[in-house]
């Protein structure tokens, strides 16, 4: 799939917002330690990705059911949905001057019901043309989203007979209606209410 910018101008994918506020001292400080074990961009990249997919985990998963949005929070509690934790490596690369975005799927269950949009952050590496997803998601049994600037290894394989759709526009900011319903929710259960159905 060819991913499409949202924005014509790079550095929109460089800049700093509410949500991915990677000037804050708790992502400057993770993006430090995370430096010092890489030597080019391609290794931070991967140490970035493995950090938030293994360290942060999903809250589904843990059953925390705190929600977090901004990207130090996210680094702060060790918590968030697909969307906090992409928004959270997108703040990463970005505090490095990797170019980062979001970008989504929407995906169902196995009958089509229940759909839900999915976040992943797409990452461009200096010296590539092209634009490469990521799912920092977190694995657990089924699901085992890799680091790959190749051939993309997420967490799920969008299915179209089921209505499942994968979005192709990179996000320089989360879109309106995921931080909404990130910022209103008081806790995982309300946040489930209220996850967007589509984009």
């Amino acid at each position: 799939m060819q991913l499409i910018q949202q924005s014509p101008d790079i550095a929109a994918y460089l800049a700093a917002d509410e949500a991915i506020d990677h000037h804050h001292p708790r992502v400057r400080e993770v993006a430090a330690g995370l430096a010092r074990e890489a030597d080019d961009a391609y290794a931070y990249a991967r140490a970035a990705f493995t950090y938030v997919r293994d360290t942060v985990p999903h809250s589904a998963d843990s059953g925390d059911p705190r929600v977090t949005w901004r990207a130090s929070d996210v680094l702060a509690t060790r918590n968030g949905i697909c969307y906090a934790k992409s928004i959270a490596l997108t703040a990463l690369l970005r505090a490095h001057a990797v170019p980062a975005g979001l970008c989504y799927q929407r995906l169902a269950d196995d009958d089509g019901s229940n759909p839900v949009v999915h976040g992943l952050v797409a990452l461009r590496l200096p010296g590539h043309d092209r634009w490469a997803r990521v799912d920092p998601r977190g694995n657990k049994p089924g699901i085992d989203a890799r680091f790959s600037l190749e051939e993309e290894r997420l967490a799920w394989t969008v299915r179209e007979h089921l209505g499942e759709v994968d979005y192709p526009t990179v996000h320089a900011a989360a879109p309106p209606g995921i931080l909404r319903a990130l910022r209103s929710a008081r806790d995982r259960t309300e946040l489930w209410q209220t996850l967007p159905t589509h984009l």
